[in-house]
């Protein structure tokens, strides 16, 4: 039976993908053209298990499905908070499809604790040493050679040119940012498991329609060092299969244990650990459209938001009345007051509530200046803040959710990263522009 038709699955969706020639075989997964969907690609996995450069070598029934359930869910946590990555979907249980890219041969390394390789090339750093901010570390990609480490110098004199894209210090800078972020992304949705991610690495490609850098290649249990309860002694990553003395069917099974627990709580990865909600509160209908944004920016961090009319001024009983229908649930929630004129709702609100209430008045040009003290100059004993862009308000109330969301907080993590990555591009086009 050839490579092909072995490792390629064909149960019924399978068969609707017309799978062309192998572009590219690894160690642990094989790289198939998909002929009616240019652009994309089929990232087959392999029931392979290996160490040091594949100098220790297994197979180990049903990894393959393992690694692409983990892969899959990793990198859809990852999309879904708003990293740009390869993945496309999950196309049956030993493959996904991806964008087609053309691989930059750099694996980038993140660390949070001291152990493994920085150990032997850093002797004297004792092994838990934590890195604040994250250690960064580069390895060219050379199997002859182990995978040397390199320098950021060493990167951009390679010259390396991708689909066109010329890897220069632009390139460099959004990957090693980019690198951060994705792990405290995914740093921060472990710990919601109890599971300290001690270290990862990460590959990334060159989109071949976009141009575009992203994540691509896969997170799996290959890719990080994962310590339940930040207890090395309960690893459960490869380090586990590396570490053996001798490969035997048991310890093989002990290996296959740890990879199935790994695939099982990376599903839990996608699920929010809080429920929260947004109640916008405006003085009138005519605050309809700055609520409405409120409310849009609130759905994109996948926050709850409801709109309600009251008026502290003219029915304050009315407002207190709905002010303990939400607090009566049990559902963290924090108000949004939305009153230009003569802001009396959010001081009223912060006033007889314990929960956040933020000021965000639509502010007119005639007599904004004026207005917005009614928002700013608070009687003693009132903590609301004062937010004047809607957008802005949605996303300290996201803050707020944040601390207890992991989904919420990695929404803004990746947000954070795009907005510099924007940046960082347009100056690079802007400098283009002025050479």
């Amino acid at each position: 039976m050839s490579e092909h038709v072995r490792h390629t699955p064909l149960p019924s969706p399978a068969a609707s993908l017309k799978i062309g020639e192998k572009l590219n075989e690894g160690k642990t997964k094989q790289i198939f053209e998909l002929v009616d969907q240019p652009g994309l690609v089929l990232v087959q996995s392999k029931d392979q298990i290996t160490a040091g450069n594949a100098v220790r070598k297994d197979q180990m029934e049903g990894k393959a499905a393992i690694a692409n359930k983990t892969t899959s869910c990793v990198f859809k946590l990852l999309q879904e908070s708003g990293v740009k990555t390869a993945f496309v979907k999950q196309h049956s249980d030993t493959a996904f499809i991806a964008a087609h890219c053309e691989m930059i041969p750099i694996e980038w390394v993140c660390r949070r604790v001291a152990t493994g390789s920085f150990l032997k090339r850093n002797p004297g750093v004792k092994e838990g040493y934590r890195f604040s901010p994250l250690k960064m570390e580069m390895f060219f990609k050379d199997d002859a050679n182990n995978d040397p480490q390199w320098s950021e110098e060493q990167l951009l004199e390679a010259k390396f040119c991708l689909s066109g894209l010329t890897i220069g210090q632009c390139e460099v800078d959004i990957m090693n940012r980019s690198t951060v972020a994705i792990f405290e992304i995914l740093e921060r949705a472990w710990a919601t498991q109890n599971c300290t991610l001690v270290d990862m690495k990460i590959e990334f490609g060159v989109n071949v329609k976009t141009q575009e850098i992203v994540l691509a290649d896969v997170i799996d249990n290959d890719s990080w060092r994962l310590w339940p309860a930040g207890d090395r002694s309960q690893q459960k990553d490869k380090q586990v299969y590396r570490d053996l003395k001798e490969v035997t069917p048991e310890a093989m099974q002990m290996v296959k244990r740890n990879f199935e627990w790994v695939s099982e709580r990376v599903k839990l990865l996608l699920e929010s650990q809080a429920s929260g909600r947004v109640v916008v509160l405006m003085g009138s209908t005519s605050d309809m459209a700055h609520c409405e944004k409120i409310k849009k920016a609130c759905t994109s961090y996948g926050i709850p938001c409801i709109l309600r009319v009251t008026s502290a001024h003219k029915g304050p009983d009315e407002t207190l009345r709905i002010k303990a229908e939400y607090e009566g649930d049990g559902v963290p929630t924090v108000f949004v007051a939305v009153a230009g004129r003569s802001n009396g709702l959010g001081p009223v609100m912060s006033g007889n509530t314990a929960y956040p209430v933020i000021n965000c008045p639509p502010l007119t040009p005639d007599w904004g200046a004026q207005d917005v003290w009614s928002s700013l100059r608070m009687p003693s004993g009132l903590g609301c803040s004062t937010i004047l862009s809607p957008e802005a308000a949605a996303q300290f109330v996201a803050q707020i959710f944040g601390l207890t969301d992991h989904r919420v907080w990695c929404k803004l993590r990746a947000s954070m990263l795009n907005t510099w990555v924007s940046l960082k591009l347009a100056d690079k086009k802007l400098q283009a522009c002025s050479i």
